[in-house]
């Protein structure tokens, strides 16, 4: 048996006609009943039939009458339709306006935040200048003699207010990048000696945590056109950070490579705890820490990261991360080389 086409109709549009008939007094509830059981007897012989066409055989309702009530109810759903797409209108512009209050609202924060930390940080600079200065004076004993115990005190402190003041010049060049003041010195440079100088600098951190730390260099390596003090700020705090990570008896190298005539790939790589796929864009956010408690294990002031892809994009390069949880990560970022001009 084969089923009739299905004929388009207006009457397709319209949902519960027969109730809306039997409201109008067109026809009789008892007269819907018979349309209704008289149409599913023609679709149980396969032939397509509305309520409507069902009604008009029966004769119990003419065609000029159907043809007003249908009509009726499609201007009805019309201008239901045009009310409600009104009303969505209104609340996506409302809920637009919204957004873009609340959008200006925290960078109105940012701004804030970062002229805060701009002005503390150049007033902590004042206290700690005089600090350095007299520490220096006292461990050189130009204030008079200290005692051997007294100057291992004095030098513990000396090393204090220099991680103090990286730390602040850190915060410095963090509220510059905020505002977008963030300058770049660029020349040509020799990135395998900031590499090896980097690695230097870091090595008794390394050690002090039982991880190995050693460069791998393209025996090659052509000038690079960078910022020379941002970019070894940049491969020092990698490294930093991955020490930091990295269990006692693993491993972090820096690897530099040439990867075409234009292009040269840092790469920094250790075996630490690993960085869970979803949470990676988190560890970019300023001042925000993985692990947020008041008893993690790892210390830091949360904006290493996000200054390092700062300063990265600022060379007009994108650092990208890949990790695995418990087998480590690889911070790698492409840097532009020399022009011809530029190594004369």
């Amino acid at each position: 048996m084969t089923t009739q086409p299905l004929r388009l109709s207006p009457e397709m549009l319209v949902a519960r006609l027969g109730e809306s008939l039997v409201q109008k007094g067109l026809i009789r509830e008892q007269d819907l009943q018979a349309a209704l059981a008289y149409q599913q007897e023609q679709v149980a012989r396969g032939k397509t039939c509305l309520l409507g066409q069902a009604l008009i055989e029966l004769n119990l309702l003419n065609q000029s009458a159907l043809d007003q009530v249908v009509t009726e109810q499609i201007i009805q759903l019309r201008s239901a339709l045009q009310a409600a797409n009104r009303s969505l209108e209104q609340r996506v512009q409302q809920r637009t306006a919204e957004l873009q209050d609340a959008l200006e609202r925290l960078s109105e924060l940012s701004q804030m935040k970062a002229n805060f930390v701009s002005s503390i940080s150049h007033e902590l600079r004042t206290p700690l200048t005089h600090m350095k200065g007299y520490i220096e004076l006292m461990v050189s004993e130009s204030l008079g003699p200290v005692t051997a115990e007294q100057k291992h005190a004095l030098q513990v402190s000396q090393h204090a207010t220099a991680r103090l003041e990286g730390l602040i010049d850190d915060l410095i060049m963090f509220s510059l990048a905020s505002r977008g003041e963030l300058s770049l010195k660029l020349e040509s440079i020799d990135i395998g000696r900031l590499a090896n100088i980097s690695v230097r600098a870091v090595e008794q951190k390394a050690k002090d945590r039982g991880v190995s730390v050693h460069s791998v260099l393209d025996p090659d390596l052509p000038l690079v056109q960078a910022d020379s003090q941002k970019i070894a700020w940049v491969m020092g705090q990698l490294l930093e950070n991955a020490i930091k990570f990295t269990a006692s008896g693993g491993r972090v190298v820096l690897n530099i490579q040439r990867e075409t005539a234009n292009l040269v790939i840092v790469t920094v790589t250790d075996t630490g705890i690993g960085i869970p796929p979803h949470r990676v864009e988190e560890i970019f956010e300023p001042f925000h820490q993985l692990d947020g408690s008041s008893t993690r294990k790892f210390g830091g002031t949360g904006i290493g990261l996000s200054l390092v892809r700062q300063i990265v994009e600022a060379h007009g390069s994108m650092l990208e991360v890949t990790s695995m949880e418990g087998k480590g990560s690889t911070f790698r970022f492409p840097l532009l080389t020399a022009g011809e001009e530029d190594t004369e």
